[in-house]
């Protein structure tokens, strides 16, 4: 991949893109390491080509019909890192734990894409594929926490929203995996998801993307990092944000998680004499009222079976009043479940 030109360029990491995902594992070991240098060769050609069009911005001739060219270029070349991001995610999900030995060498071209230096989508581009390595190998990622948690922690409040709902979701993704190593983090996590949350222009539709997943850290924080918190305050302020209902993935993701905490009985997500139940009944009727949009059909029976499990167990007063709060569909669908 020593095309010069950078739509050629992407074109080619495109293609070899499927075919690493048609070929999967039957790839060996040379021939990931091909890959992974050629990888390698494109970040430092492109980082090459931003360097000499900087220089060209500088030239006594510049004038507005090369800036409008420079611009195309520009955007032909985030173009080439997107595709680079996407080869690598592959590799990372193909190989796991086995990939990092090859990442450990891309990773000196990876982090200086972090820069504040750099454009809004090579950050972005960095923090998926940390985000991969953190999801994709668990345990064997802890090593890459110290280097690459901070940026995500400082992406978190960044300007733009992809950036920010790459950043948000990568805490998420350490807060569930990260163990102890994230530990020492949860109070820092926790000031900037509560920052996207409450911003004013949070579900704003260019920032709602962002918001859903910074929702969805938040939850991993109330299940993963309990002791590490102010339960009775953190959780009923998540509890206040369910349902989501924009990025359908976390959607299922959470609406799964809090069902799994309910079935359960956990005590803190039902609140001190089971305060926080009327709103928890609420998210499920919301959710299930939504059909497949937000909850997998596994989960959709799980809350049916809780709900059901509520009316055998629960004043019937109490369940009236629940009731009573909701839209008129969804307590006739309620009831409907109910009665069956």
């Amino acid at each position: 991949i020593q095309e010069p030109e950078t739509e050629m360029c992407s074109s080619m990491l495109d293609s070899l893109n499927e075919c690493m995902q048609l070929s999967g594992c039957l790839l060996d070991e040379n021939q990931v390491r091909a890959i992974s240098d050629e990888i390698k060769n494109v970040i430092i050609a492109s980082a090459t080509r931003k360097r000499d069009r900087s220089e060209r911005t500088k030239a006594e001739d510049f004038d507005a019909d090369e800036g409008e060219l420079l611009k195309e270029e520009n955007e032909q070349e985030e173009e080439v890192f997107d595709q680079v991001g996407e080869c690598l995610g592959t590799l990372i999900k193909t190989f796991k734990a086995s990939f990092l030995p090859f990442f450990d060498e891309l990773s000196v071209y990876v982090t200086p894409m972090l820069g504040k230096d750099k454009t809004a989508e090579e950050r972005r581009i960095a923090i998926c594929i940390f985000d991969d390595i953190a999801e994709q190998c668990r345990e064997s990622a802890l090593k890459y926490y110290d280097t690459y948690v901070p940026f995500l922690l400082e992406a978190s409040n960044d300007d733009n929203s992809d950036v920010r709902q790459a950043a948000v979701y990568g805490l998420g993704v350490c807060a569930e995996f990260g163990g102890l190593t994230f530990r020492p983090l949860v109070g820092e996590a926790l000031s900037k998801l509560n920052n996207v949350i409450r911003h004013p222009e949070a579900q704003h539709a260019d920032n709602i993307m962002a918001y859903d997943n910074a929702v969805s850290a938040l939850g991993k924080i109330c299940q993963f990092h309990r002791d590490g918190i102010d339960a009775a305050q953190v959780i009923p302020a998540w509890l206040g944000c369910l349902p989501i209902k924009d990025d359908k993935i976390e959607a299922k993701v959470v609406h799964d998680q809090l069902c799994s905490m309910v079935e359960r009985s956990d005590a803190q997500v039902l609140g001190p004499h089971s305060q926080y139940l009327p709103k928890i009944v609420s998210i499920f009727a919301e959710v299930l009222c939504n059909g497949k949009e937000l909850a997998t059909d596994e989960t959709t029976t799980r809350m049916i079976s809780v709900l059901k499990r509520f009316q055998q167990t629960l004043p019937p007063d109490f369940l009236a009043s629940t009731f009573s709060t909701l839209q008129p569909q969804q307590q006739l669908m309620l009831q409907s479940i109910l009665s069956t």
